[in-house]
């Protein structure tokens, strides 16, 4: 009997059944399932690279338990990098490995081949396509490069100069609202959640820029976008049922649809935010037929976009899908970016005080060209950010194919050998953080976890470790190759934008003091929070500037 065919025809039958099975037998049936994939995969010869790495605490969860259990697991990922190289293997569920690679050369190699070779697990891309639909983020080999070719030029540069005025528009309203905020508080200073603000300004600002929609959240308006991403980013509480289905369904996708109380959560989210999308959708569609390229906006151009090899337009389904992965996106890594940098700043005064210096010596309103060439310490306040606090922690792929992936320096392996690449098969799954490296001693130096600006600055600032790094700006904070983030420069010029305008303004500090704690929440991306809040709350203490 073959036994991975067995495999096929149990699973085949699984799903022939599983519309009539209850939520707890789907369960069983998928945990016993997953034992006779374990059993087909124990007669498999293994051929890579055996690799060292920490003992596996626990058959069920490995060391993953552990991580999760950390709001930031770079750490722990850095610690074991000391001790056993730039590449090792960590245990995971169920006993199966991972490769980390702790190395720019190896995180260079796979991500430059990420759309073909290393793609997503499939869980992930299964659960991308249910909550998100088949857009950029789902695609993978010749889908994704058309899907990009058709997205790229709504975010090239050209596209986000013309887009910057609309951004700053936005910006002042944000001033606006912050000034009558101080004044009604009798003029002094005032406590806001900047972290709320962050939101509704990143909001505002892509609806405005990439869909000519205000959704007027700077004005006070409610409206029902601001829930739908709330409901979506937030952390939720699960229950177990919830977690062994999660995690079932990073093997078996069709664990999805078990109607969990998470699932179904998800699953009503995705339908709200579509209707939302749908509308934005046929207001481009009227705009794309009244409007020149030049004045169209971020989805009019997609509308519009051809594939220049087929000829094909992107499809309606896929537009949906782009819009709900940009506006996700946009709310949570942009706002998370921008509210990590005004705590920065607020318990850093010094470097608040020095880059206000420079915006206000500079005066008027930066271009975008501008703010890309005169302001050199508000471009190095922005670089950090995204150095020390990427919004992204990690990435995941699986080979696909059979590979040696080339490093920069020679590790050991279990045997003693001393090897240069590390020899991958087919089903391997390769984990890189990006929080880790992003600050990694190794790679940045000694000081790479303190928040200092003035590395961008100085001649030798960006180690020769870190210039190894391919990404943007020497950082995997937007990843790197195909699949690098499609609009990290609106994303860069909002932060700018916001900065520039807020701290030349607005004077910031701890609401309770220089040494306030602040935590790390755990959603899509890592927020701050001010410890003792509710939520991902992050009250600064807010007075305008008088010079």
């Amino acid at each position: 009997m073959n036994a991975p065919s067995t495999f096929v025809d149990v699973y085949n039958v699984f799903q022939d059944i599983f519309r009539s099975a209850s939520a707890i037998d789907v369960t069983v049936g998928l945990a016993t399932v997953w034992v006779l994939r374990l059993a087909v995969r124990a007669t498999r010869k293994k051929s890579g690279t055996k690799l060292r790495g920490p003992e596996n605490p626990s058959l069920l969860f490995g060391v993953v338990k552990e991580l999760f259990e950390k709001p930031d697991w770079g750490a722990a990922l850095e610690g074991w990098s000391k001790e056993y190289g730039v590449a090792y293997e960590i245990p995971t569920f169920f006993g199966q490995k991972r490769v980390i690679l702790w190395d720019p050369k190896a995180a260079a190699y796979v991500l430059s081949r990420d759309s073909w070779a290393y793609a997503r697990l499939p869980g992930v891309k299964a659960s991308i396509a249910r909550r998100m639909g088949k857009g950029l983020l789902w695609a993978q080999g010749e889908s994704h490069q058309r899907q990009r070719r058709s997205i790229a030029p709504s975010f090239n540069s050209n596209a986000i100069r013309k887009l910057c005025p609309t951004i700053h528009r936005t910006v002042d309203k944000l001033k606006a609202a912050w000034e009558a905020s101080i004044e009604a508080n009798g003029g002094g200073s005032v406590v806001l959640d900047v972290e709320k603000w962050m939101n509704f300004t990143s909001l505002d600002s892509f609806g405005t820029a990439g869909f000519s929609y205000d959704f007027g959240s700077l004005d006070g308006k409610p409206n029902a976008m601001i829930s739908v991403l709330d409901a979506f980013a937030a952390p939720s509480a699960q229950s177990v049922l919830d977690r062994i289905v999660f995690l079932l369904s990073n093997f078996f996708p069709i664990a999805m649809r078990v109607p969990t109380k998470q699932n179904k959560m998800l699953d009503n989210l995705r339908v709200r935010l579509s209707e939302i999308c749908g509308i934005l959708v046929d207001n481009a569609t009227t705009e794309k037929e009244d409007t020149s390229n030049e004045q169209l906006s971020t989805i009019g151009l997609l509308l519009k976009a051809e594939d220049e090899d087929s000829g094909r337009c992107v499809t309606r389904e896929e537009v949906l899908a782009q819009m709900r992965v940009l506006f996700i996106a946009s709310y949570e890594t942009t706002s998370s970016s921008m509210t990590w940098a005004l705590v920065e700043l607020a318990r850093h005064p010094d470097i608040q005080t020095k880059l206000r210096a420079e915006l206000l010596t500079f005066g008027g309103e930066p271009s975008y060209d501008q703010f890309n060439t005169d302001l050199p310490y508000l471009d190095a306040v922005v670089q950090e950010i995204l150095r020390l606090r990427p919004a992204p922690q990690e990435l995941i792929r699986r080979a696909d194919e059979d590979d040696v992936i080339p490093l920069s320096e020679p590790v050991r392996t279990k045997s003693g050998e001393v090897v240069d690449s590390i020899t991958t098969e087919r089903g391997t799954e390769i984990g890189i953080s990006i929080s880790g490296m992003n600050r990694s001693e190794a790679i940045w130096g000694p000081d790479a976890k303190v928040f200092r600006p003035e590395r961008w600055l100085e001649a030798d600032g960006v180690t020769n470790k870190a210039q190894e790094v391919k990404g943007h700006r020497h950082l995997l904070s937007f990843g790197d190759g195909p699949r690098a983030c499609v609009g990290k420069l609106f994303a860069i010029a909002e932060i700018k934008t916001v900065l520039s305008v807020v701290i030349k303004n607005f004077v910031f500090e701890m609401r309770d003091g220089p040494d306030t704690k602040v935590e790390i929440i755990r959603g899509i991306t890592l927020r701050p929070k001010v410890a003792g809040e509710d939520g991902t709350k992050v009250p600064l203490r807010i007075r305008q500037y008088r010079g």
